[in-house]
């Protein structure tokens, strides 16, 4: 774990790079007919359903997709800069928790619409780097929240 603390910093900058690139990147290229295809990325979904007049669907997805990683990444660099103490020590050990249950869902959720449209036939479903970015941004994040836990000591 000592090895992996030497490179936080650069984790710290990673994750929200990736988070950032995973909500503007397609996440999934639908192949539909052999003549049209889709590659909408995460803020294109929340967009379109939010256009469309699903707008309780598109708050639950950006709540989920998209302000809750935001919240868990503030929350684990306010832990990082603070040394221990104050604001950002009370918002990780309460909220980050919390946040950290939510952290894989999207990824599942594109691998069952994947999944879902392979073996339907309607079209063909296949990953793009918005989605890996996201998975990558998520991955880290909770490397990042494992070792500031174990930097912060025994509960």
């Amino acid at each position: 774990m000592k090895r992996l603390a030497a490179i936080r910093p650069v984790l710290l900058v990673a994750a929200p790079f990736f988070l950032a690139l995973g909500l503007v990147l397609p996440l999934i290229r639908f192949e539909k007919l052999y003549f049209f295809d889709e590659t909408p990325s995460l803020v294109q979904i929340v967009s379109s359903l939010w256009s469309g007049g699903d707008i309780p669907l598109a708050l639950i997805v950006g709540l989920v997709s998209i302000v809750l990683p935001v919240l868990k990444m503030i929350g684990i660099a306010a832990e990082a800069v603070a040394a221990g103490g104050g604001t950002g020590s009370w918002f990780y050990r309460h909220a980050v928790p919390y946040l950290s249950k939510w952290s894989m869902m999207d990824v599942l959720l594109v691998a069952i619409v994947i999944a879902a449209a392979k073996t339907t036939g309607f079209a063909d479903a296949f990953t793009q780097p918005g989605l890996w970015c996201y998975a990558a941004s998520t991955i880290i994040s909770g490397l990042l929240h494992s070792l500031q836990g174990n930097a912060s000591g025994p509960k």
